[in-house]
């Protein structure tokens, strides 16, 4: 599945759509639960992330990393990834204002589903596993991309960092999801699990207690999910539903 450039505009209506999030339906089954990033996990998202860097790199006048840092993008926030690189105090709030007017105009839609992800997440869901991704996309872009690619149908909320990512963390994502989820699905951390591709992920799952499937096909790679502690390593995307129910507690159910 791949998104199609420009064929979705981000609109001041949008924004503040996206912004909002309903309670909890009563018809959400009762978990377990899988918490899932979304860059690098279940989006091959590089190719507009690195682009929108880079443009705005190049606005700024600043040197541009080359396309190996760029990749290192991916996933973190931006208010942390561009002081890493270049980007001065004094530079950095026109910096990212940038990349996002060019991230929402064409970058957002340069993305697809990797292959295989669909498929587990219909078998999870077939296995009564409640499905939300969390993620340090600011909200109001991580939403309509999952609608343009029909991920919103195979998943049961969307929650993302704000647009000021400097407010937030990936930690402060995965609670505002658990929150959503309530305690009764929440309470008991063997009965959650997180799924993501960098140490940013790891490192928000372990802030709540939970345990943290190391997605080694995404951008961190697997020696940065070692090194962060993921409990295991999953190697390609169509082994996402046996290890998440592995891990849950399911496998032999």
């Amino acid at each position: 599945m791949s998104a199609a450039p420009g064929r979705r505009a981000i609109t001041p209506e949008s924004v503040a759509a996206d912004l909002r999030t309903d309670p909890a339906p009563d018809t959400l089954p009762p978990g377990p639960v899988a918490l899932l990033d979304l860059d690098g996990t279940l989006l091959d998202s590089a190719e507009g992330i690195v682009a929108s860097v880079r443009a705005a790199y190049t606005h700024l006048g600043l040197p541009v990393p080359d396309d190996g840092v760029l990749r290192t993008f991916v996933g973190p926030p931006m208010t942390t990834s561009m002081p890493a690189h270049g980007v001065p105090p004094e530079l950095l709030e026109a910096a990212i204002a940038h990349y996002q007017e060019q991230f929402a105009a064409v970058g957002l839609w340069e993305t697809h589903v990797y292959d295989g992800v669909a498929e587990s997440l219909v078998r999870l869901r077939m296995e009564g596993v409640v499905l939300v991704v969390a993620t340090s996309k600011p909200q109001v872009f991580a939403r309509p991309v999952c609608r343009e690619l029909g991920l919103d149908r195979l998943v049961d909320a969307v929650f993302g960092a704000p647009l000021d990512e400097a407010a937030s963390s990936k930690a402060q994502v995965i609670g505002d999801a658990l929150a959503w989820l309530g305690p009764e699905r929440t309470s008991d951390p063997r009965d959650v699990v997180m799924v993501g591709d960098r140490e940013h992920d790891v490192d928000g799952a372990r802030a709540h207690g939970l345990a943290c499937l190391g997605a080694a096909w995404g951008y961190g790679g697997a020696d940065e999910l070692r090194r962060a502690g993921a409990s295991r390593l999953v190697m390609r995307p169509r082994d996402l539903a046996p290890a998440v129910l592995e891990a849950l507690g399911l496998a032999d159910l």
